[in-house]
């Protein structure tokens, strides 16, 4: 059974800055959209899991998180004792204070693959991992725009971890699976390098990616990226202990940023409706 849409139906709103609620027509859409992405993975055995709600510091600390863009993390805080009273007193959260707050040493996750990835540290595989996920991913940004840049979002992960031809075997198989999804639903994406996450931008691996890109953005026809390719080569297999044969694993990720599709897809058809007949037609 399909939702009905009447013309009372809110459509999107906003809570705040980066915080869309998506109507019946556009969750129907979004999760549309993740049924498709969610069976491609299926087809190539990918094993599905529920990534953690909060990520350790130190941990991503190991992976130089903060020195590449601490700017993008939300941290998570719990309320002191003197904040309580206030609050329980009907005072607003504008008169706490970063006394009012007790760290956690936990930030909400920026990308989903990083709790995929937690899950494997300082094991030694017997063979490949092939993993996906949807998680509610959550960044700090200078602005915000519509359903293109969000302070939360739905990112769809799809992560393979093993050795080096499988890592880039996975890109490739997915490079052409998200063009002919997108074709399917009546998008046309370019496809560009984009800037290494992570990295020190520093580093001699920094340096190596400027001349040989390990991420490439698929972008909408008004730029707005929808999906990425990330070649990490061995460096979370070396900075959380991951092992195959001995060895240093390496890995690499595809992504899709949801409710960007959403966007995408609303601006090509010209209404959430007429996008979910496309997205239907491609999940059918």
């Amino acid at each position: 059974m399909h939702t009905s849409v009447t013309a009372d139906t809110p459509a999107l709103t906003s809570l705040g800055p980066g915080l869309a609620a998506l109507g019946p027509a556009e969750s129907e859409l979004l999760t549309t959209v993740d049924a498709v992405v969610t069976r491609l993975a299926a087809r190539t055995d990918a094993v599905s899991l529920i990534g953690p709600p909060l990520l350790p510091a130190d941990m991503l600390a190991r992976l130089d998180y903060f020195a590449n863009f601490p700017h993008l993390g939300v941290v998570a805080a719990r309320f002191t004792e003197p904040a309580m009273e206030l609050l329980a007193d009907e005072r607003d959260l504008t008169e706490l204070t970063a006394e009012h707050h007790a760290p956690t040493g936990f930030l909400l996750p920026s990308a989903t693959c990083y709790g995929l990835l937690f899950q494997l540290r300082e094991q030694e595989l017997g063979g490949p991992a092939l993993l996906t996920s949807v998680g509610r991913c959550f960044r700090n940004e200078r602005e915000y725009s519509g359903l293109r840049r969000l302070w939360g979002f739905h990112m769809r992960e799809i992560l393979y971890v093993g050795d080096r031809e499988g890592a880039q075997s996975h890109l490739d198989g997915w490079r052409a699976r998200i063009e002919e999804t997108a074709g399917l639903m009546g998008l046309t994406l370019t496809v560009e390098p984009a800037n290494d996450p992570f990295y020190r931008k520093e580093s001699s691996r920094a340096r190596l990616s400027a001349l040989d890109p390990v991420k490439h953005e698929f972008l909408a026809p008004d730029g707005t990226a929808i999906a990425s390719v990330n070649r990490h080569r061995n460096f979370f297999g070396e900075r959380l202990g991951i092992s195959l044969s001995g060895q240093a694993a390496y890995s690499s990720c595809v992504a899709f940023g949801l409710e960007r599709w959403v966007h995408a897809l609303v601006l090509a058809h010209g209404s959430a409706a007429a996008a979910l007949r496309w997205a239907r037609d491609a999940l059918g």
